[in-house]
């Protein structure tokens, strides 16, 4: 395995739970250890959307965007899948960056069961659970790819 195969231990990655009425965000610290939630995006249309991912992308100097793809329970792709792939498509193109997808089954339940552990009512937050999904959509990823990169290191 030449240099240039091997995966880029450090990048700064944003992981987004996209949804019909918001989109979780969250980043990674720069190590590419931890994923937190950075905000939740109200949506409004998608040039607004698009504009609002390009600002903290932009801050954040993020080089690949990370999108959790709900997959059926059955392991299918159903209709919001699909959509969600539309839209992770039409933004990739719009911020010229790569997209990569981690199957997000059971992260917003994840995130609501976090919640309840704090105290809080997930009725109340719906914004801090996107924004919890993110990040467990984002520190799968960041798992994933650290496990890849260390398995490729002692090869």
């Amino acid at each position: 395995m030449t240099p240039q195969d091997q995966p880029q231990l450090f990048i700064s990655a944003l992981g987004l739970d996209f949804g019909r009425k918001r989109i979780g965000v969250a980043g990674c610290d720069g190590t590419g250890l931890i994923a937190t939630g950075i905000t939740t995006i109200e949506r409004t249309s998608f040039d607004r959307d698009v504009q609002e991912i390009r600002n903290i992308v932009h801050e954040r100097q993020v080089q690949v965007l990370v999108i959790g793809l709900p997959y059926s329970m059955d392991g299918t792709l159903g209709f919001q899948a699909r959509q969600v792939q539309k839209f992770a498509k039409k933004l990739g193109k719009a911020l010229q960056l790569p997209v990569e997808y981690v199957d997000e089954r059971l992260t917003s339940f994840q995130a609501e069961q976090l919640l309840i552990a704090e105290n809080r009512s997930p009725s109340r937050h719906k914004g801090l659970i996107d924004r919890k999904a993110a990040s467990l959509i984002l520190q799968q990823w960041l798992d994933i790819r650290r496990g890849n990169f260390h398995r490729s290191v002692l090869a």
